[in-house]
């Protein structure tokens, strides 16, 4: 029997943009997150004692900005070699051939697969055969699975491969392909990289997303790792077991607040929400997104108070204890719960108010013409970005704010909600 470890995506001092947005977020802790979890990969390889390593792309980032991204991994490597791990790696979109222009001399246990063409590595010593072709530049739109070799007979065939097969949302499809021209080539197991959540495709055979090995921000939430494999003497998989490596846990909390009329409530159901989110990490920090769902009649206040009830939200978080759990966002999606039509009968002003708002809402298509004119004076790439900002739905989301905010007022008259 044998065992080797799949891992993908590393994404090696991936940079975490608009950190210093977030009053308090712990950026050392994120900043470092990606080494940490490579060198738990490398600790968990050298604990299990592995027979090999393979990595299927996106080792980096991106171009190095400076020469410690590539010492911190010839580091680790020695630290492989010392145990006596081979590690096998192919190029990804984001550290394919044409990407990377800084280079350094790697251990002799670290095989880089061809990015020109497939290339197949016997592993010493074992019955193992390793198939791979790295991205030789950043969009790879052909599939390079059609170029793999049928499997070697008589040994355990590893397909490693960089692709979105058949496409993935939030992710560029590269190197497409599909299951069966993967199940063609008769290899007992397909590491693929590139898609960042982890998925078993097919057990028969086994292929493979490991998803990478730590989340880098709200969408990539939920546990992040790699996989042990284990192929008994037969040469069949008879394992493939998760190991978690992730430092940070981004999770996405949805709390429902249907019903809720107390802030008190409100907060209640938050601090249960964390909780759970906490137990769950096993240790690790929580970085959490928090969407407030559901009818409830503190939708209002939730608008117009939200710079105090997002404090309130932190400090739910601070009693967990420092280094525990870090609030992202919070993001108002409740609806509320006030008869608008009775409302509209209070008096002439109110009603005149509602019909403003209601227009307001439907009046979406075109921006105003002050705006339109301010954006028209700027330079292209900041009106790009500011065009963006002022599309329909987002426009929608700015009046329903004020909206919430004005109807909050009517319904309390100025009073707020315990």
């Amino acid at each position: 029997m044998f065992r080797f470890l799949h891992a993908a995506d590393p994404h090696l001092d991936s940079p975490l943009q608009g950190l210093e947005a977030y009053e308090g977020a712990p950026v050392d802790v994120l900043w470092g997150a990606t080494r940490r979890a490579f060198e738990n990969l490398v600790q968990l390889a050298i604990d299990e004692q592995v027979d090999f390593l393979v990595i299927a792309g996106d080792l980096y980032d991106g171009d190095w900005k400076h020469y410690g991204t590539g010492l911190f991994f010839h580091g680790q490597m020695i630290r492989l070699k010392d145990g006596g791990i081979p590690v096998y790696l192919i190029a990804g979109n984001h550290d394919a051939a044409s990407v990377i222009s800084k280079k350094l001399t790697l251990p002799d246990n670290v095989h880089v697969f061809s990015t020109r063409a497939v290339e197949s590595m016997e592993v010493y010593g074992l019955p193992v055969v390793i198939h791979g072709r790295g991205f030789p530049q950043r969009a790879v739109p052909e599939n390079l699975a059609s170029d793999y070799p049928a499997a070697v007979p008589g040994m355990f065939n590893l397909g490693l491969l960089h692709t979105s097969l058949t496409g993935r949302p939030g992710h560029d499809t590269y190197a497409p392909c599909s299951e069966q021209d993967l199940r063609d080539k008769g290899y007992g197991y397909w590491a693929l990289g590139h898609v960042h959540q982890p998925e078993v495709i097919s057990e028969d055979p086994w292929i493979v997303f490991a998803g990478n090995c730590q989340g880098r921000h709200a969408r990539e939430a939920g546990p992040r790792g790699c996989r042990l494999v284990a192929v008994n003497d037969s040469l069949d998989v008879e394992s493939v077991d998760w190991r978690g490596l992730d430092v940070v846990r981004w999770r996405a909390l949805t709390v429902d607040l249907t019903g809720a009329t107390k802030e008190t409530e409100a907060l209640k159901r938050i601090r249960g929400s964390l909780s759970d989110a906490v137990g769950e990490a096993e240790g690790r920090l929580v970085a959490a997104r928090i969407h407030l769902t559901g009818a409830t009649a503190l939708h209002g206040v939730f608008h117009r108070d939200a710079e105090r009830f997002r404090a309130e939200v932190l400090a739910l978080a601070q009693d967990f204890g420092e280094g525990t759990i870090w609030i992202e966002r919070i993001k108002i999606a409740t609806s509320p719960v006030y008869d608008l039509s009775q409302l509209a009968q209070r008096d002439a002003l109110t009603k005149i108010v509602l019909e403003t708002l209601e227009e307001a809402t439907q009046g979406l298509e075109a921006l105003p013409d002050d705006i339109a004119d301010m954006l028209s004076v700027l330079p292209p790439a900041v009106r790009t970005e500011l065009d963006s900002e002022w599309d329909p739905e987002q426009r929608a989301g700015v009046i329903e704010e004020v909206r919430a905010i004005v109807l909050a007022a009517l319904e309390q008259r100025g009073g707020d909600v315990e």
